[in-house]
């Protein structure tokens, strides 16, 4: 059985947008570039036709995987969610020991991931880190640039 997919309901509404846009605005306009192209003539030597239908193919992929993830997505009930340990869609706020700096972490979906924000994925090597954390515990994290040590300060939604 494949693995679940968990989201938050904006998550959930911004993978629905995308998958809106790539059936009904982004496959008509590459079937009329299919068509446009293939009205060109000999289809064996028309660069564009071959170029539209490779496109094609990949946008298919795309659809095809992205219907497939939303059938095993799940949105989180953040009305049962816990502050007592870090976990899904937590906000946590840590201190790395290395840099003495206090940064807010939001713990989310890969696909709903933005550092920008300080939404970070559950599965990368911080969110691993960090889950199941509670406050006051320290958690040394292997990251690209060597080992770090965050301290759970506090838990919020």
């Amino acid at each position: 059985m494949a693995e679940i997919n968990y989201l938050t309901q904006e998550g959930l509404e911004k993978m629905k947008a995308e998958l809106y846009d790539l059936k009904y605005v982004q496959r008509p306009f590459l079937s009329k570039q299919i068509a446009d192209a293939r009205d060109k003539g000999d289809l064996s030597e028309n660069a564009e036709y071959h170029a539209a239908k490779e496109d094609q193919g990949l946008l298919e992929a795309k659809i095809s995987k992205m219907e497939n993830l939303l059938s095993i997505s799940r949105i989180i009930d953040e009305s049962k969610l816990s502050t007592d340990k870090v976990m899904m869609l937590t906000k946590v706020r840590v201190l790395n020991h290395n840099s003495k700096k206090e940064i807010w972490y939001t713990l989310v979906n890969e696909k709903e991931a933005d550092l920008k924000t300080g939404k970070i994925s559950f599965k990368s090597p911080i969110g691993i880190g960090l889950m199941n954390k509670k406050i006051g515990d320290i958690s040394e994290v292997v990251v690209p640039a060597g080992t770090i040590k965050l301290e759970i300060l506090e838990i919020t939604l």
